[in-house]
């Protein structure tokens, strides 16, 4: 069966910039009470609409459910929303240690010079920017353990860790890579960051307890030419999925991310070379399906164990599938 479209959000933009670069949804999130919804709309522009869209009026009128667009000044690569509640045991006793201040909700922004701009989402204030990172901010995640910690990865080879509590004062800096960070993951009991590298082919496992690394997961492919796109841990945190794709095929590996095994693959040959790249993954929120985006931005959602696809949309030629996120309850995919 196919996917029904729940509706589809499109930038006002004068014509003379459509189509070109700079327009592009690098990144969207839905927050962790799926409330919110936010979407990097081109031109260092970040949009953040109430979800779903018709619940605007239907608070009490405490908080103001309006549209909230944040001016970034910068392309926008990456964003997340934070704090994330905890959902592991391990997590939940970290949790308790979390400062006073930590309820608000914020989004955090990576932009293309390096910078990280935080948000308060719901006063539409610049809270912060963080400094340190040399190239573009590709991704960012903040753990799920209640708690003001930011994980940010970058062009600059380097992830890097910080006390949001501190202003990001505080900072942990996490090297080895030998080229572009394209995605990292965190997983569920907040042990583990899982990093890939576009054209190094690594994927980095790193202890963010002791913040050092701990093992390269190697073996998942028999082609020497690839490039690695993305990667997410399930929920429970057993499996560690990973996208990447060559000239004429794209596929998904799935390791025990604790013995480094590779438990299955899953492979997509396509007939134009180099025409359809897999850009973007994520489990479901119950572990059971993996959303996959490709370059012709079909959706495409597999089951683990089987062999075809669940569920997958028409492909569209006209643009490209870059990001999605699932909604925090699951039923929803958004995809940039």
């Amino acid at each position: 069966s196919d996917p029904a479209l729940i509706l589809e959000l499109k930038t006002r933009r004068p014509p003379s910039l459509e189509g070109r670069a700079g327009c592009e949804t690098w990144s969207v999130d839905f927050s962790p009470d799926g409330a919110w919804f936010a979407w990097s709309m081109g031109h260092g522009i970040v949009w953040v609409v109430a979800w779903p869209l018709d619940s605007e009026d239907s608070q009490n009128g405490e908080t103001d459910r309006g549209d909230k667009s944040f001016s970034c000044g910068h392309p926008v690569w990456g964003l997340a929303f934070g704090p994330r509640p905890p959902t592991s045991a391990a997590a939940v006793r970290q949790a308790k240690t979390t400062p006073k201040g930590s309820k608000s909700l914020l989004l955090a922004t990576g932009l293309e010079n390096g910078v990280i701009k935080i948000w308060n989402v719901l006063t539409g204030d610049a809270v912060f920017d963080l400094h340190g990172h040399e190239g573009v901010v590709r991704d960012l995640v903040f753990p799920q353990n209640g708690t003001l910690t930011l994980i940010s990865s970058s062009r600059d080879k380097t992830l890097r860790i910080w006390d949001l509590a501190q202003k990001g004062k505080k900072v942990q800096v996490l090297s080895g890579h030998k080229d572009w960070i394209s995605c990292c993951s965190v997983s569920s009991d907040c042990s583990m960051i899982a990093s890939v590298g576009r054209f190094d082919r690594m994927v980095c496992l790193w202890s963010l307890r002791s913040y050092t690394f701990m093992r390269n997961l190697t073996g998942g492919t028999h082609k020497t030419l690839y490039l690695l796109s993305s990667c997410d841990f399930s929920p429970d945190g057993a499996l560690l999925a990973t996208a990447a794709f060559s000239g004429s095929s794209w596929w998904i590996d799935l390791w025990d991310p604790y013995t480094a095994e590779k438990l299955a693959t899953l492979v997509d040959y396509f007939e134009d070379y180099g025409q359809n790249q897999i850009s973007a993954l994520q489990f479901s929120p119950n572990g059971l399906h993996l959303a996959i985006v490709t370059d012709d931005r079909a959706l495409r959602i597999w089951e683990p164990g089987n062999k075809g696809m669940v569920m997958q949309t028409k492909a569209d030629r006209d643009s490209n599938g870059l990001c999605c996120n699932y909604h925090p309850r699951g039923g929803v995919v958004a995809t940039g």
